[in-house]
């Protein structure tokens, strides 16, 4: 059975991360972009990180619920909706049963108890930073997931943070209030009495909490990360989150209802492991639906090996010279200059590779980023001033500020001697050739004779 199983698992592995010759038909390409997806994302919990994230969240969570939620409910009680708090906690505890709603009512009463008037300004502020530091922790696992090494910033945070604790809340009532007007209009309700309608709205009232849940999912996966989210694939991630996160909750309230051993072992705490437990999966659901939305944004993510792939010197000498070749072609071209996520497009390598020879070129000077959001890339001086030899020593050298330089590794002299004489090769063969040159060969000819001249 052994040999049988691995040769399975290799045809199984060949036929989804093999080459496949283009094109295509629409339905093998949705077939295989779907499968890649799911093994990688397989991968990605296997090895833990999400799980990490996950775990580190509901800390976050447990230390920051209260205020967070104290923010929200003197928003909500300026407008008079203050009362409807509990009944959404009772929503999010539902899974937990008689367990949820004791919880709910603990959390609304701490709520009550606390006195914004008596804290001082020191006080409010640790009210407010213990509320946004929930938020900073999501924003940190997102960016993670989508491989965003910079956060934003501070002003930018804060303002955002700030948006969803104050104006969040009065959006979602407003539109449970909007909903519920609705629904009580005369004519509205002699359309329900409408034997065909009242099904078909009957019908639809079972997907509403879908519904909701995919649209708050979605919402996070595209205002939470510090970078572009399209709608499609912030969707669906949404959908792949909020599914999982509706099915999950009934099968942990069955879960529940048959825990008691639980309490028998855990007496008073079996109620927070209970809560504990939920806000884990939550957590997780949450970061598995932004892998998923990641991954159909980059599916140049998509590789068979686990962990991140490394490139070669052949590769990176190779990346150095098409990134500044685009760079420096549309910069003598007058066109919009590129940026990390439409090189990522055009190239078909992921960011975080492309960010390791970008940042070296940086270091040396022969690219510099825009203040633009996202930050854009331009030559930092003169395309005709850059050699082409100059960027190969730049991605070869990459490092070695950092780690052992060649003057710090003695080498016997052959081997100085050959790597001499390999460097002298490079060196005649390119000549004195400039960027300027070398971006102005794949431009139109009429075009190529103005720039080189």
């Amino acid at each position: 059975m052994k040999p049988f199983a691995a040769g399975l698992l290799s045809r199984i592995e060949s036929i989804v991360w093999g080459v496949h010759e283009p094109p295509l038909p629409p339905w093998k390409t949705f077939g295989l972009r779907t499968a890649r997806i799911l093994l990688t994302l397989a991968r990605d919990l296997a090895r833990g990180q999400l799980t990490l994230r996950a775990m580190s969240l509901v800390y976050t969570t447990l230390l920051s619920i209260v205020p967070l939620l104290a923010l929200s409910f003197s928003v909500l009680k300026a407008f008079g909706v203050y009362n409807q708090l509990q009944p959404m906690l009772l929503n999010f505890l539902e899974p937990l049963g008689e367990k949820g709603e004791e919880i709910a009512r603990n959390i609304v009463q701490f709520i009550e108890n606390m006195n914004v008037g008596v804290l001082g300004a020191v006080g409010l502020a640790l009210l407010v930073y213990t509320a946004i530091s929930l938020l900073q922790k999501i924003e940190e696992s997102l960016n993670h997931i989508w491989h965003i090494p910079r956060p934003r910033r501070l002003g930018e945070r804060f303002s955002r943070y700030l948006s969803v604790l104050m104006v969040g809340p009065i959006l979602v009532f407003s539109a449970l209030g909007i909903t519920a007007t609705v629904m009580n209009i005369e004519v509205v309700r002699e359309l329900l009495a409408i034997d065909v309608l009242g099904r078909a709205v009957q019908t639809v009232s079972r997907l509403v909490p879908y519904l909701l849940v995919i649209s708050a999912f979605t919402f996070v996966y595209m205002f939470i990360p510090n970078t572009r989210v399209r709608i499609g694939p912030a969707l669906i991630g949404g959908a792949a989150g909020g599914i999982a996160w509706q099915t999950a909750g009934w099968v942990f309230a069955v879960f529940v209802a048959s825990s008691n051993k639980y309490a028998a072992i855990y007496s008073g705490l079996a109620i927070l492991v209970l809560f504990m437990i939920w806000l884990y999966l939550s957590w997780l659901i949450l970061l598995f639906g932004a892998s998923v939305a990641f991954y159909a944004q980059h599916p140049e993510y998509l590789y068979a090996s686990g962990g991140e792939p490394r490139l070669s010197n052949r590769m990176r000498e190779r990346l150095a010279l098409s990134l500044m070749s685009l760079v420096a072609g549309r910069f003598l071209a007058g066109e919009r200059m590129p940026s990390l996520s439409e090189f990522a497009r055009l190239l078909g390598v992921p960011m975080h590779v492309l960010q390791a020879v970008l940042d070296a070129l940086e270091r040396r000077e022969l690219v510099v980023q825009s203040t633009n959001d996202p930050p854009v890339y331009l030559p930092a001086r003169d395309p005709s001033l850059i050699s082409v030899s100059t960027v190969l020593e730049t991605v070869r050298a990459s490092g070695e500020e950092r780690f052992l330089s060649p003057t710090a590794l003695p080498a016997p002299q052959p081997v100085d001697a050959v790597l001499e004489r390999m460097q002298q090769a490079v060196e005649s063969s390119l000549g004195k050739m400039t960027l300027r040159e070398l971006a102005a060969q794949h431009m139109e000819p009429a075009f190529r004779d103005r720039v080189v001249s």
